[in-house]
This record gives structure tokens, sequence and C-alpha cells, in this order.
């Protein structure tokens, strides 16, 4: 029982011993690829980033534009109108709404 302890605590040493050296060469290779970058730069990608933004929204308003059912609503308000044009059959005209 001795030994599987013994072992155990000795492979998870080692483990946290990998898991901390590679987590020091993403930071190492995290902090070389942004040595170069500046202040004008990060302005400049978000100023892209919202232009990029907008551009999308901008085209999924347009696809769901396409696929509204306008044509049966078009054709509902013309009934409406058509129907409070001709008035009720004992000369008053029907009010709908407030």
């Amino acid at each position: 029982m001795h030994q599987v302890l013994l072992y155990s605590t000795f492979f998870i040493a080692i483990l946290s011993l990998f898991f901390s050296l590679y987590a020091g060469v993403r930071i190492g290779n995290f902090i070389s690829s942004t040595k170069d970058l500046d202040w004008t730069a990060i302005a400049n990608m978000t100023g892209d980033l919202a232009s990029t933004k907008k551009t999308i929204q901008t085209l999924n308003n347009r696809i769901n534009g396409m696929h509204s059912p306008k044509i049966a609503e078009q054709e509902l308000m013309m009934q409406l109108l058509q129907n409070q044009g001709k008035g009720m059959p004992n000369g008053k005209t029907q009010q709908i709404g407030g």
C-alpha cells in the first residue's frame, strides 16, 4: 500500500513538472509574438474588428428580411382597408383598435 502512494505521488509530481514547463513555453511564445505590438496596431485591429462586425450584422439583417412574410401582411392590410371603406350594413363604420 505504501508503494502505491509513493509511486502515485512521484507520478503526479512529474506530471505537474511537465505541465508547468508547457505553460512556461506557451507564455514565452505569447510574449515573443506580442513584442512588436504597439497601441496603434491594437487600435487598427479594433477598428477592423468593428467594421467586420457591422458588415456581418448588415448581412444577417438582409438575410432575415428576405425570409419575412411581407406579402401576407400586405394582403391583410389591403383587406382591412377595403372592409373599413365599405362600412357596416346599418351605415356605421366599425372601429378597430383604441
